[in-house]
């Protein structure tokens, strides 16, 4: 039967599989394949497959609707589709429902413009009904982009049962969120200096600060002099870099235990304060000026002085205009006096807490003085530092003004500078919450690991309170209601709470609909109204675990079973963002992280390491990349980077190319090579038991495959992606260069049918298995092949399939090991090559390997025919030492005898300049040499050594580790003849290939060519006629392509039989 089967094979009665075509379009295969999907509503599939009290659950953080996606979200989106998939296989339930961050100012600035209105006064005045309801009209103007280019790369993610945080559910959960937090202490109201930005008129919290991050921005600097009250002519001189803050100026603070002078300036005879190690900034060599005192900060302690501006020195009588000690002052800029406006400056503020005096922030909610400051009412603080300077130049209090170049924060979503205001906030108490949130940080897996105790970690020990109100229109109102007669206060945490209290159906949560819903206070005191502000857009998406699934109102029982979630991914800013809303609002609720397991990951960077930019056209869009080279490719090049280990990438095309040219060709290949020969051979899918296995490479590439199995399962379940892509792309490595080219001869022409047989099934096998432990990655290319492999009793998509089985007994690690061994000693034979100009096609005498393992030098013997065959050697040598390769010199190892020999080390080193030869060799060999000298004697090893060998004549070496490789590189008339031969043979392969030959297809050959060819077609005729099926074989002129062969023109014609 056998016999049979293979005889109607050859004759091409039956073929299983669709032809396959070398010249693959990946993009247009991708676009097929989403057809597919679709057509088939596989993802759905995929899902309803599972067990839904089995669920595996991950996170996806809603990005602003209000931008196009960009490579920022392609790194997050292709990492959290692949843990999803490889979930799905492994028999989890994955419901990826995708989310939309509606609210804050991104929405507004988009309606401002197009309303050309601008500030808070200016929304008041257009009607904040009308201006939320644009917002909302806006919202979703960029969803289709959205779900075209997701779809397009490949991710499963669930557009219609979306969540969006202005939906009344989410924000209603929202509100829970905040009562729970309210009844638990851990809310208040607060005063104190918070980072604002002017653009937006509202603060900002501090990881939106760190978001926005800090720029080097050169400010005035101006050193300004306080007349001391009761000394003549005696100033303090206090210096600062925001001009503008001087008119709210309230005190000086200098430092306890810094040493201070109280000099005589020589040419007017004032006398001036300040530090005395910063003297030399005003007095150059301490030249100019007499020093008349000396005295610690602590003695300047209650010292007062005359008010700079005229504008609060009614405040003098309250303690105002004082000196005070503040641990923060040093000695590293300015004049060690610390100028002192406690409306301005965190320092500023707390020094004076508690003093008694008041604190004075005489700016609008857009930063522009108020009539308090008459000279600049209505001028923007920073914009009044250059009137101010001249201000105190002209009035004689400017002592000195330069240029100060530092580092300042700027906002994240206006890329404005911030101003740090004093101003009545809401806050979340994260100094209650902090254990929890530390607590809850040891249950995350962070990846990479450094996160965990680092960047996230450090952040979470430094937090501080907070600031979660802001005077904005679009956003979660806070559920807060005052009494407009006292100060009793109710929160609301839900939609029937508020209506209860009102009276009134509630169907939206918006500002615009609940800020007039009124009720009479408790108390009898008065109207409760709710305070103006919204929440911070990170708290509601730090509530999403809650509002996604309408907590506690709805689904209560599923959100207990699947809190927290077992995965999130977003990038490395996130660390101050979004991680860390989750982790505060999760660890004040339950004392339990949101997440389990978090992969972090870094920023695309252009390939000039710059920020990409559209403006300045230096990447190429996502898009663009993936209608070339396809989705698979992108997102490969991606994911198999430092990327997914919280590390910036610099972004070229060329990596693109790269997994082309690695992975996704090389694949496919194996797939076409299998499908044309299992056609023509009409093999039908069939299964050889490894146990029956005889030839040794099956059995080799089967247990290489439950390697692959058990890599690939262990990088996923540990988050490390790029793991997983290294163990693929090695895989494939392998069994395209080792397996099929090994194998080749089985397929084409095997006496053997039982073992052809066994060639096929393990091929097909291998196949279908590496399509599925790399579907998660690629999920396009490895769709393609698994349809065009599966049989009816398979699922019908490879994403519906279940995670492939790791068999322990169809490991043969002793057999990898081998294997491993000579597939090494063989690349470095072909490096060798490489690096000599010794082309792989020109045969040569002899290939040399010494290994001083025993062991592995029986391997190598054992394998000796392959070693021959994949290096084109005639012979193969396997010696233990190198003598015959090599000659040795040897130098001293200073890093490891320097610390041992010490002043003897220049008289030993130059005595093992003179070992000889065998004294190297036998040190090599694992033996040490006794050097005797002058203060004793010491034995010298191996790694005392730096070895140096020198090839001998005609011979060619490399050595790496334990194993050193060599050529004779002589090359006899014999071996060049054949060289040329060889050469011929891949010109004709080639020439089939672009004529569209089949591979079963015979041919007749004509050549004609210059020096050694005819003479090397002559010599191996029967050679040549054998490996490129032509029937004949003529050395005769011809009109066939013209080509160059061992540097000689050449015509070759080739015609099908």
């Amino acid at each position: 039967m056998i016999l049979l089967f293979f005889n109607i094979c050859e004759i091409g009665v039956f073929a299983m599989f669709h032809s396959v075509n070398n010249k693959v379009d990946f993009p247009s295969m991708e676009k097929e394949i989403l057809k597919f999907w679709k057509e088939h509503d596989v993802f759905k599939k995929s899902i309803d497959s599972r067990p839904a009290d089995n669920e595996f659950v991950f996170y996806d953080g809603p990005p602003f609707a209000t931008g196009l996606p960009h490579f920022g979200h392609l790194v997050p989106g292709t990492i959290k589709d692949a843990i999803p998939r490889y979930q799905t296989m492994k028999g989890k339930r994955v419901i990826r429902r995708f989310g939309w961050d509606c609210h804050g100012v991104p929405i507004e600035s988009i309606v401002e413009n197009e309303l050309n209105i601008h500030g808070h006064q200016a929304i008041m005045d257009y009607g904040v009904d009308k201006f939320n309801e644009t917002c909302r009209s806006k919202v979703q103007m960029y969803t289709n982009e959205w779900r075209e280019y997701v779809t397009r790369m490949g991710r499963w993610v669930d557009f219609d049962d979306d969540y969006k945080t202005m939906d009344p559910s989410f924000m209603e959960s929202v509100w829970w969120v905040f009562k729970s937090l309210y009844e638990k202490g851990y809310i208040y109201e607060g005063f104190n200096i918070l980072p604002y930005s002017p653009k937006l008129e509202c603060p900002l919290s501090n990881m939106e600060v760190n978001l926005g991050g800090y720029k080097d921005v050169t400010d005035p600097a101006v050193t300004v002099r306080f007349k001391v009250d009761g000394e003549d002519d005696s100033y303090f001189l206090a210096w600062t870099t925001t001009p503008w803050t001087l008119p709210s100026n309230l005190a000086l603070a200098v430092g306890p235990d810094i040493d201070y002078v109280k000099v005589q300036d020589e040419e007017g005879g004032e006398y001036y304060y300040l530090a005395e190690k910063l003297l030399g900034k005003y007095y150059k060599d301490g030249k100019g000026c007499k020093i008349v005192k000396r005295l610690k900060g602590s003695e300047m302690k209650g010292m007062t002085y005359e008010p700079l501006f005229p504008y609060f020195s009614d405040l003098k009588k309250q303690g105002a205009f004082i000196v005070v000690c503040g641990d923060y002052v040093t000695t590293e800029d300015g004049c060690g006096i610390v100028h002192t406006a406690p409306g301005f400056g965190e320092d500023d503020y707390n020094v004076l807490k508690g003093t008694g005096i008041p604190t004075v922030c005489p700016i609008d909610s857009a930063c522009r003085f108020t009539d308090e400051v008459p000279d600049w009412k209505g001028v923007f603080v920073k914009d009044a530092d250059k009137s101010i300077i001249e201000w105190l130049k002209a009035n004689g209090k400017l002592v000195k003004r330069e240029n100060y170049l530092h580092s300042y924060p700027f906002c994240w979503r206006t890329h404005s500078p911030l101003i740090y205001r004093a101003m009545s906030c809401w806050f979340v108490d994260v100094q209650k919450i902090k254990k929890h949130m530390l607590e809850a940080n040891e249950e995350i897996t962070w990846v990479p690991e450094h996160i965990k105790h680092g960047r996230f970690g450090k952040w979470l020990e430094g937090a501080k309170d907070w600031a979660i109100s802001r005077n904005r229109f679009w956003g979660n109102p806070i559920p807060i209601w005052k009494c407009d007669g006292s100060d009793y206060i109710e929160v609301i945490g839900s939609r029937a709470e508020l209506e209860e209290k009102c009276g009134k159906k509630v169907e939206d949560l918006h500002k615009h609909y609940v800020d007039n819903l009124t009720w009479p206070s408790p108390d009898g005191k008065g109207t409760m109204r709710r305070i103006p502000d919204v929440l911070d857009c990170w708290f509601e998406s730090g509530s999403m675990p809650y509002a996604q699934q309408h907590y506690p109102f709805e689904n209560e029982e599923r959100f207990k079973r699947i809190f927290p979630a077992n995965f999130i991914n977003e990038g490395l800013d996130q660390t101050r963002g979004w991680f860390y809303s989750l982790t505060v609002l999760a660890a004040a609720l339950f004392e339990k992280p949101a997440f389990y397991n978090c992969i972090v990951s870094g920023i695309v960077l252009a390939s000039d390491g710059r920020k990409m930019s559209k403006s300045e056209h230096n990447y190429t869009d996502p898009m663009e990349l993936v209608n070339q080279y396809g989705a698979d490719a992108l997102r490969f090049a991606l994911v198999d980077s430092c990327l997914v280990k919280a590390e910036d990438l610099k972004f070229s095309d060329d990596m693109v190319k790269d997994v082309l040219k690695n992975l996704l060709i090389p694949l496919w290949n194996a797939y076409s090579f299998f499908v044309t020969y299992a056609n023509i051979d009409g093999y039908e899918p069939g299964k050889t038991e490894y146990k029956d296995l005889k030839n040794p490479l099956d059995r080799w590439i089967i247990s290489a495959t439950n390697r692959l199995i058990h890599d690939v399962e262990h990088s996923f379940d540990t988050y490390d992606v790029q793991g997983a892509c290294n163990a693929v792309v090695s895989f494939v490595d392998d069994l395209n260069n080792w397996y099929i080219r090994r194998s080749r001869r089985r397929f084409w022409r095997s006496e053997n049918d039982a073992d052809k047989k066994a060639a096929y099934d393990t091929l097909y096998k291998v196949l279908l298995t590496v399509m599925q432990v790399a579907c998660p990655l690629i999920p396009f290319i490895t769709e393609e092949v698994y349809q065009n492999l599966k049989t009816d009793d398979m699922p019908l998509s490879i994403h519906l399939s279940y995670w492939p089985e790791y068999r322990s007994d169809e490991r043969d690690e002793a057999l990898e090991r081998e294997m491993s061994l000579v597939m090494q000693t063989i690349t470095m034979g072909r490096a060798l090559r490489s690096s000599s100009n010794l082309k792989i096609r020109q045969p040569l005498a002899s290939f040399f390997i010494v290994d001083r393992n025993a062991d592995e030098r029986q391997i190598l013997e054992n394998n000796i025919d392959i070693i021959k065959e994949e290096l084109n050697v005639k012979e193969v040598h396997i010696e233990s030492d190198e003598t015959e390769l090599v000659s040795y010199s040897a130098k001293a190892n200073f890093k490891a005898l320097g610390s041992r020999l010490g002043k003897n080390m220049k008289e030993v080193a130059a005595i093992i300049q003179t070992f000889t030869n065998d004294d190297i060799a036998s040190i090599l060999d694992g033996k040490s040499k006794s050097v005797t000298y002058s203060a004793g004697s010491i034995e010298i090893t191996s790694d005392d050594l730096a070895v140096n060998r020198s090839e001998k004549e005609n011979v060619k070496v490399l050595n790496e580790g334990s194993i050193t490789v060599g050529y004779d590189t002589n090359v006899t008339e014999e071996l060049l003849l054949e060289g040329i031969a060889r050469d011929i043979v891949r010109f004709i392969q080639s020439e089939r290939k672009e004529s569209g030959f089949e591979v079963s297809d015979h041919i007749k050959v004509a050549i004609k060519g210059e020096g050694r060819i005819d003479d090397a077609v002559k010599a191996y005729s029967s050679y040549i006629a054998n490996e490129t099926l032509a029937d004949s074989l003529e050395v005769e002129d011809n009109d066939g392509k013209s080509g160059e062969i061992a540097d000689s023109p050449v015509k070759v014609k080739i015609e099908k039989v």
